[in-house]
Parts: structure tokens; C-alpha cells; sequence
């Protein structure tokens, strides 16, 4: 009877595996969680390092002009894929790097075609390579109203100079705190200086 109860012990079947562990899941970096909040539209991220905003306007600083007024700067709109174009001087279109972005929805884009967003932002450059440049008329505002215009974004073909500076005033976002203070803080220390010498001579 012992030999027939050792005989059945040994038939058992093996235990079945033990079930296997779920991967382990990392939290992610801060990193991971700024870019995800950088997501354009059509699942194309945005990349501050690589200066890469796709379907953005975007704005620059420039030296000495912006310093007394802070409103006027340097513009550019990019592609779908984040490429910045611009109209950088006469007869010259290019990528250039920016403190400030103003996100669009291309959803808003009323131009018929496939692709009317790149499209509109390669005709607008390709005719502003003929162009003379024109701080006052005819200059990186005006390139990047043509596109929007070409493109009849918002269903608008009214888009200018004007606009555009109260646009990306009004909804254009920094990339960094360090963007920010370049962009004021030569106002402000020379808005300081002036107000400090008039302080002077009138207490005198």
C-alpha cells in the first residue's frame, strides 16, 4: 500500500509556473512631462532646444530696437513639422531661433488643397525671396501675414502688421522664464534710468 501511494506521489504532475511579473512601469522625468505638455497638433511635439514649434508663430527679440520698444520684435511661422521660416532681410527667407511662440490651430485653416498649411507657408516665402526688406512696410510681419492669408486661417484674408503684433502680444507664451526676462528687463532697467534722471533734475 506504501509502495502504490509513493508510485501516485510520484505521477503528480509539476506544479504550473508561477505567473509572470508585470514590467515595471517608470514615472516619467520632468523632461518627458514638460515635452508632453509642449504637444502639437497632429501628434508632432514641440522642441524648445531644437527650436522646433510646429503650426506656431513665432517672435524674437531684436537688439537695441526691442530694448525701448518691448512690443517690437522679430517674426516667424513654421511649418507643420516645427521648421521656423521668416523673412530675415532683403531677399532672404530663414530659420531663426526665439524666446516666444503663438500656438494656432490648424483645424482653422480654411485654404482648400492637401497640405494648405505648408503649402501657404512655402508660397509666402518663396515670393518674400524677392522682396526688399522694409522695417516699416514691408518686413517679417507682413511674410508671415501672407501665409496666414494664403491659408485663409480662421476663414480671415485680413491678417497684417497690426494684427499680428496684438495676436502674439496677447496669446504668445514664453519658452522660459530666462526668455521672458531677456526680453524685458533691457526695458525696464532703461524705463529705470530714465525715470531716475528726471527724478534728479526735477528735485534739483
Amino acid at each position: 500500500m506504501a509502495e502504490a501511494e509513493g508510485s501516485s506521489l510520484l505521477l503528480l504532475p509539476p506544479p504550473p509556473p508561477p505567473p509572470p511579473r508585470m514590467a515595471e512601469v517608470e514615472a516619467p522625468t520632468a523632461a518627458e512631462t514638460d515635452m508632453k505638455q509642449y504637444q502639437g497638433s497632429g501628434g508632432v511635439a514641440m522642441d524648445v532646444e531644437r527650436s522646433r514649434f510646429p503650426y506656431c508663430v513665432v517672435w524674437t527679440p531684436i537688439p537695441v530696437l526691442t530694448w525701448f520698444f518691448p512690443i517690437i520684435g522679430h517674426m516667424g511661422i513654421c511649418t507643420s513639422t516645427g521648421i521656423i521660416r521668416d523673412f530675415a532681410g532683403p531677399y532672404f527667407v530663414s530659420p531663426f531661433s526665439h524666446p516666444r511662440y503663438w500656438k494656432l490651430d490648424p483645424a482653422q485653416v480654411y485654404a482648400s488643397g492637401p497640405n494648405a498649411w505648408d503649402t501657404a507657408v512655402h508660397d509666402a516665402s518663396e515670393e518674400y525671396k524677392h522682396r526688399m526688406h522694409n522695417l516699416c512696410c514691408d518686413n517679417c510681419h507682413s511674410h508671415v501675414a501672407l501665409a496666414l492669408n494664403l491659408m485663409r486661417y480662421n476663414n480671415s484674408t485680413n491678417w497684417n502688421m497690426v494684427t499680428l503684433c496684438f495676436f502674439c502680444l496677447l496669446y504668445g507664451k514664453y519658452v522660459s522664464v530666462g526668455a521672458f526676462v531677456k526680453t524685458w528687463l533691457p526695458f525696464i532697467l532703461l524705463l529705470g534710468i530714465i525715470l531716475t534722471v528726471s527724478l534728479v533734475f526735477n528735485l534739483r
